[in-house]
């Protein structure tokens, strides 16, 4: 039986839909399967995809504020002030704290209800990919570096959450793709920038002692909110395989900041992705690949 390829999706900030995956998906899975039609009759089977939609935490109350606000005061430059209140309010609402800010926690466990349902889906050790967008990136980052440092101090909601599987312990974490990323002006809260999450895992040799997986970064340069990290530290710069330029985004959105929304639509981005884990599946599965 072959081993299945294990992938999470993770939005970013703004006013998110919880099928924001569905057509990223479709065509990753396209290119995925294009990569192993001379290999198995359904290649399709072979690739576990799961969305994972944090904004439900924080859609209703951003809603119900703007709701008050626009009411009760007339406001000049309302599609963008509701554009900011989205935009914005997800990553401060976010913040960790040494009180263990719960809408942290609450975030957490919706990472790893995630995790808990495509472990069950694609098999307990099966390669795990992330593939994050914009404050998807923070998250992930946060959620495997409690996992990789301070696993005695993950929230006791969290674990309950979580299974003893390896995927879901963080143990096979294989690539990372973080897409028009603010990690580094995240990294601004602390003196050296913190301290990168490893990818791959270190215990991924345990399960597949001959795979190798790294951490692409891919940002637009005329995304305001997504920046090359390898130049932060010489950590930073370790743990990061590449930082790869893309342009993001179609003919009215790719040459302006717009092109932060626009990732899960770069066909370059796709399929660049979409071979790696072809490849990934053909170096698991296939004896003389």
């Amino acid at each position: 039986m072959s081993k299945k390829i294990a992938v999470v999706v993770l939005h970013g900030i703004g006013d998110q839909k919880e099928d924001f995956s569905d057509i990223f998906s479709e065509e990753l899975t396209k290119r995925f399967t294009q990569n192993l039609k001379p290999y198995l009759p359904a290649p399709e089977t072979e690739l576990v995809i799961q969305p994972i939609y944090w904004g439900s935490v924080f859609n209703g109350r951003e809603n119900e504020m703007w709701e008050k606000l626009s009411k009760a005061a007339e406001l000049d430059f309302v599609k963008l002030r509701h554009f900011v209140i989205n935009f914005f309010g997800d990553a401060i609402a976010y913040q960790p704290s040494a009180n263990h800010n719960p809408n942290y926690i609450k975030v957490h466990e919706v990472y790893a209800k995630g995790l808990q349902k495509l472990s069950e889906k694609a098999g307990q050790d099966a390669p795990l990919f992330v593939i994050a967008h914009s404050l998807g990136t923070v998250i992930t980052s946060n959620y495997f570096y409690d996992l990789q440092y301070i696993p005695d101090r993950v929230p006791k909601k969290v674990q309950e959450s979580m299974a003893d599987t390896p995927l879901e312990q963080g143990d096979t974490l294989t690539g990372f793709y973080s897409l028009g990323s603010p990690l580094a002006l995240w990294s601004l809260r602390y003196a050296d920038f913190d301290v990168p999450i490893n990818v791959p895992s270190p215990n991924l040799k345990k399960y597949y002692p001959s795979l190798s997986g790294n951490w692409i970064n891919m940002y637009d340069r005329d995304d305001v909110f997504g920046y090359p990290l390898k130049p932060l530290n010489d950590a930073y710069d370790k743990a990061v395989a590449i930082d790869v330029e893309i342009n993001s985004g179609n003919l009215f959105s790719s040459w302006s900041p717009l092109s932060h929304m626009h990732y899960f639509t770069t066909n370059d981005l796709i399929n660049r992705i979409g071979d790696d884990l072809a490849n990934t599946w053909k170096q698991i599965n296939l004896k003389n690949s």
